[in-house]
């Protein structure tokens, strides 16, 4: 990843519901959610869930597969991996100390 991709990702998520929708189908897993649940979730309303998730498509940070009349968003593990080891590289400037609290912290 490079910085441009790392800026078009970030400004995707300069967004509190969209934040909202990333952090509930990261919740969801592989499984992933319909617009409906995702509105009911993070009590947005349909069609606003559906642009926002258009946008974080196009920045490839979900997925998305029709099931039945149903479209079912999940996350691009690969590109949310890609955006946190950006941001990581060269984490702490070799400060071990630094570094096992990140990786604490960091823990799923």
């Amino acid at each position: 990843m490079n910085t441009n991709d790392a800026v078009k990702i970030f400004s995707v998520l300069a967004h509190e519901g969209r934040v909202s929708l990333l952090q509930t189908l990261v919740q969801a897993g592989d499984d992933g959610a319909s617009v409906g649940a995702l509105a009911g979730d993070t009590g947005q309303n349909v069609k606003t869930v559906s642009a926002q998730l258009q946008l974080m498509a196009d920045a490839e940070l979900v997925r998305v597969r029709r099931e039945g009349k149903q479209m079912i968003y999940s996350v691009e593990y690969q590109m949310l991996g890609a955006l946190f080891a950006f941001i990581m590289h060269d984490c702490c400037g070799g400060h071990e100390g630094l570094r096992r609290t990140v990786q604490r912290v960091c823990k799923c």
